[in-house]
């Protein structure tokens, strides 16, 4: 079997499916996604879409505070074209049937969060991912040109002999089936990394499958170090990963230490939060801290944000009357696969939108809801960009796998203690002799991994894991190149942020 198309999206979240819309005006799209169509990171944010839509706001502010947020590493001409762009993606969203809250009919109710000087945040309750995926996927779906394979795990890309992109081997997770997904243009849409981490607030699809694919194909990678780690997911030992949205800081909650004391500026931005709140939690001992939303209207708190107080209610918190223990945790990748202004990357025939790319515009660290807006805007000027110039050629890349067959529990424990080194030595604090180790040991694990998928059967999970070793590969090595602190890479041995020397993105040429 085969898939064929003009176009090919590897993800389903506000990328892929953007793209999806703007791309089958010109041809035949073919999404696979590698579980159910609307799971994905986009489903879960929670904040909303940053954009300049009140007549007090200003793109000028609006790509300062990108340019503040991504400490120094933001392209600047990126950030403002991506930023003038904001408005024009969030009336498309609401021209195919998005609902976001309103203060007064055709008037979008706006919020704040961490690091902006305006409310800009366009959103619906707190589950602003969940209706753009909504929209999105009933929009998509009404298309006649448009397919979509759920349960379809991309495995590598197709590049043939001169170098393009001709789509990707693709894996039916539930009979077990290789099969080409052939296209001329291919969209990686693949979303961001955070499980390679011990703690994070994305859904387990979030293994890095787009930059590793990438990689190996010979693609540009850039700024793997930048890892945002969220201040606030909820502590639950035992419980769902579950993260308090920003937007509960912007409403006017406070973060307080164990002894109910306010320890750092709420609204700062998320890399100088979570290093405070770690400060706090070494000081102290205490295995979390705390929002406290008690300060606020009651009725008001649960009319704002009904999903986070339902959450955690069930997890026997009523936020109205006590403080939310939080903790930080692995969040958004704001590096990634090297794009231009056009998503466009240095391999022929392959573009990269959303989290798994590195467009410039997130730079060291992200300012909050501007990833959506990313995602948004580089979809559809992938979309415009991208031309189907060539038919499907041949002379591809054999794709490794042998014919035995891994047990699951060995699979499982080399994915937690690849996880668990992550975290312990590249975590929110890292040291030179942290990142050395992590360096080292993410190389041995990566080369064991990949041993053990050239003799084995193709499977899911291996899949998944030789890509998340693969990540964790070029997050160590990125890490320990640069010797300063910066955005989300923060080094105990190198505490200051060096311009002179480290004013510039971490690239790693594809080879």
């Amino acid at each position: 079997m085969k898939i064929e198309a003009d176009y090919l999206i590897i993800g389903s979240g506000v990328a892929g499916l953007f793209f999806a819309l703007k791309a089958a005006r010109h041809g035949s799209v073919a999404i696979v996604t590698k579980r159910e169509r609307r799971e994905s990171n986009t489903q879960y944010a929670q904040g909303g879409i940053a954009a300049v839509i009140d007549a007090s706001d200003s793109v000028a502010s609006h790509v300062e505070d990108t340019l503040a947020a991504g400490d120094g590493l933001c392209d600047r001409a990126i950030a403002e074209a991506v930023v003038a762009e904001g408005p024009e993606v969030v009336r498309e969203l609401l021209a195919i049937g998005a609902q976001f809250n309103e203060v007064s009919p055709g008037v979008l109710s706006l919020m704040r969060e961490g690091g902006h000087s305006h409310a800009r945040v366009v959103h619906a309750d707190d589950m602003t991912g969940r209706e753009v995926t909504r929209t999105l996927v009933r929009a998509v779906e009404a298309l006649p040109n448009v397919t979509l394979y759920d349960h379809h795990l991309a495995v590598d890309l197709i590049v043939d002999v001169e170098g393009r992109c001709r789509g990707a081997r693709v894996l039916d997770v539930q009979d077990g089936q290789l099969i080409e997904a052939l296209a001329p243009v291919t969209l990686l849409a693949t979303g961001g990394c955070g499980q390679v981490f011990l703690h994070t607030t994305n859904p387990r699809v979030a293994s890095g499958d787009g930059v590793a694919m990438a990689w190996r194909a010979g693609a540009n990678v850039g700024n793997m170090e930048f890892t945002q780690f969220h201040p606030t997911m909820l502590y639950d030992p035992g419980g769902p990963s579950f993260l308090v949205s920003e937007a509960l800081r912007g409403f006017g909650a406070v973060l307080v230490n164990d002894r109910a004391e306010v320890f750092i500026d709420s609204l700062k931005t998320r890399d100088k939060v979570s290093r405070a709140i770690v400060s706090q939690m070494q000081e102290s001992g205490a295995e979390c801290v705390y929002l406290d939303t008690t300060v606020k209207d009651a009725d008001e708190t649960r009319r704002r944000f009904p999903n986070i107080y339902q959450h955690c209610l069930g997890a026997g918190i009523d936020m109205t009357k006590q403080p939310i223990p939080v903790v930080p945790a692995a969040h958004y990748m704001c590096g990634g696969v090297c794009t231009d202004e056009h998503g466009q990357t240095n391999i022929a025939g392959l573009y990269a939108a959303g989290e798994v790319a590195m467009s410039g515009f997130q730079g060291a660290n992200r300012l909050a809801s501007n990833s959506l807006l990313e995602g948004l805007v580089f979809a559809r000027r992938a979309a415009g960009h991208a031309r189907i110039e060539a038919p499907v050629g041949k002379g591809v890349k054999p794709t490794a796998g042998g014919k035995g067959v891994v047990e699951a529990a060995q699979l499982a424990e080399r994915r937690q203690a690849l996880r668990e080194m992550m975290w312990n030595e590249v975590g929110i604090v890292r040291s030179d002799q942290s990142l050395q180790l992590a360096s080292a040991e993410a190389g041995r694990m990566a080369k064991e991994i990949e041993i053990l998928y050239d003799g084995m059967a193709l499977d899911a999970e291996l899949v998944q894991l030789r890509n998340l070793a693969t990540v964790a590969e070029l997050i160590a090595g990125s890490a320990r190149m640069r010797l300063e602190s910066r955005g989300g890479h923060y080094n105990s041995d190198h505490p200051e942020r060096d311009d002179a020397n480290w004013q510039r993105p971490t690239l790693l040429v594809g080879h």
